[in-house]
């Protein structure tokens, strides 16, 4: 059966964009406000704070790996930061190595970071499924999943596109299977981690274009209809048919930039008529799908 997970970071098309060595010593600090891209870390050697906005500050030890795939402002610091406002001393030793506080100072910290880009249009719609942080440890796959992130980026070999979207794809997919509990905020993992809702979700991805009712989706988890939407919206964090809109419009949208036929999209995601699928879409997008279809082949 179809696996959401799955599905939603191959819709999201993520693609490298900045992949680096980062050493440290003595007191150092780096600072970042939402420059629009996701970011990764895995520390190879000490620890290192890191502070996202709104949030407590973390400490960042060997063996840890940090994912953020929503656009945050954040710092990352030496255990004892400098004053906020001190001079950054950031040096690119070689390409891609940087050396972060005294250069003279032991090298104190070592952490492979990086940044990617998500090409799907409806990246916003998709990262709200995925937790908002994804901090593990010990995880040595996803360790040696950012080295070798890191080892193609810097060499010129046949095919390294694909090879770089293919490992940051196994990249999120590990992150997100490491992070999957029913301890995560509300989303996708938290109802995938329900034996319960799994198969639903299963089932609305792998059959959108199926008629579907919150009756109809109650009974198959043989629950009633209060129950289970209640369990969905409490654990998804939407209400049943709000998701399988949501999904329905992020694979139209991917069909449309396609150039699939209007009349096949409609029934592909479970609309009886194009014009029934022309008022959805317009009311979830703001514009109608011929509209869609033509700026995106202005782009």
């Amino acid at each position: 059966m179809t696996d959401p997970v799955a599905e939603v970071v191959s819709l999201l098309k993520p693609s490298p964009s900045i992949s680096k060595l980062v050493t440290g010593g003595g007191r150092w600090l780096v600072e970042r406000t939402e420059l629009g891209s996701p970011f990764y870390c895995a520390v190879v050697e000490g620890r290192c704070l890191m502070t996202i906005a709104g949030r407590e500050a973390m400490v960042l030890a060997a063996g840890d790996f940090v994912l953020v795939p929503k656009i945050f402002s954040f710092t990352m610091s030496s255990m004892e930061a400098p004053p906020r406002g001190a001079l950054a001393q950031r040096l690119e030793t070689s390409p891609g190595v940087f050396r972060l506080g005294d250069p003279e100072w032991p090298t104190e910290i070592k952490a492979l970071v990086g940044h990617c880009q998500f090409g799907s249009d409806d990246k916003a719609l998709l990262v709200s499924l995925l937790p908002e942080v994804i901090h593990v440890h010990g995880e040595e796959r996803l360790m040696a999943l950012v080295r070798m992130i890191n080892e193609e980026t810097r060499a010129d070999r046949a095919a390294r596109e694909m090879v770089l979207h293919r490992l940051l794809e196994v990249l999120f997919i590990d992150a997100i299977r490491s992070a999957a509990s029913a301890k995560a905020p509300p989303g996708l993992l938290r109802g995938m981690a329900d034996p319960l809702l799994a198969p639903t979700l299963r089932r609305i991805h792998a059959n959108p274009g199926r008629s579907i009712t919150v009756e109809t989706l109650a009974k198959e988890a043989a629950m009633s209809r209060s129950t289970f939407f209640d369990r969905f919206r409490k654990e998804v964090g939407v209400a049943p048919m709000e998701y399988a809109t949501r999904w329905r419009m992020a694979l139209a949208k991917e069909l449309l930039r396609d150039e699939v036929a209007m009349a096949e999209i409609a029934e592909r995601v479970g609309y009886g008529s194009t014009s029934a699928f022309n008022v959805a879409f317009s009311r979830h997008v703001g514009m109608p799908p011929g509209a869609y279809s033509r700026a995106i082949a202005a782009t």
